[in-house]
């Protein structure tokens, strides 16, 4: 009696063996999804974030290489942390900040300023400290929103919007590094249950009902999308929208 032989699964390559990666904000929510998927990968992690406990319980979680207590928008902390780095790196993610939703006619002018511009001096900061560090082909990733994909009452669908013609400049003057946007719709995050508080629950409903994918968009997501523009040398100056069809039935 003969068997049919069973072919075997080739075994894949590790999509960052051998490479670092660094996250800024990476203690909770998208960050550590990201670390947690990157290291998985292959990746050594080095963790950073304003909570140095929680940084070192995220540490543990996912066995990052380093972790490095410091706020992300003092330019003097950011460029210390980078000095600091013993060896080249290949990655940044920045997924520090929160969005401002206030209304832009209740604001004082510096708080709109501020909130145009945050987002793009953290990014231009990290580009500028992060450059000599970085090997060819790695890529800095900065996080946004799908809110800037239309006009809604408020700062943050403008302060949203400006950020892909700034990743799309930032890559010509970065290159041979590259820079690209993730812009996601909602993700359930610890942060959006700060955000929403006891209205979470009705939003988490509201969107497993009506999205096309059946469910809500999770950290996980967005790491898997993260890690794949990390490995995917060709793409550079790009933005990719990740909200499971939220702008389809929005």
């Amino acid at each position: 009696m003969s068997t049919a032989p069973t072919s075997a699964v080739p075994k894949r390559e590790p999509e960052l063996l051998g490479q670092t990666v660094v996250v800024i904000g990476g203690s909770s929510g998208i960050g550590l999804e990201t670390a947690r998927r990157a290291h998985s990968e292959g990746a050594e992690v080095i963790l950073t974030g304003r909570d140095a406990e929680r940084l070192e319980r995220a540490s543990r979680d996912i066995g990052a290489r380093s972790t490095a207590a410091f706020d992300a928008n003092d330019p003097v902390s950011l460029a210390r942390f980078f000095d600091g780095l013993p060896a080249r790196i290949d990655h940044v993610m920045i997924t520090a900040g929160r969005p401002n939703y206030a209304p832009m006619l209740e604001m004082e002018t510096a708080e709109v300023r501020a909130a145009m511009s945050d987002r793009m001096v953290l990014g231009l900061e990290v580009a500028r400290n992060a450059a000599g560090k970085m090997r060819p082909g790695g890529t800095l990733l900065l996080m946004g929103t799908t809110g800037g994909r239309r006009s809604s009452p408020g700062i943050a669908s403008a302060a949203t919007a400006v950020l892909p013609p700034f990743v799309a400049s930032l890559a010509l003057e970065l290159a041979p590094v590259r820079v690209n946007l993730i812009a996601a719709g909602f993700v359930d995050t610890p942060l959006s249950a700060s955000l929403l508080g006891g209205d979470l629950d009705h939003r988490r409903e509201q969107l497993r009902s009506t999205l096309p994918i059946g469910r809500v968009v999770g950290p996980a997501d967005v790491a898997a999308l993260a890690v794949h523009l990390m490995s995917n040398t060709a793409v550079t100056g790009a933005a990719f929208d990740i909200d499971g069809g939220q702008q389809l039935v929005e």
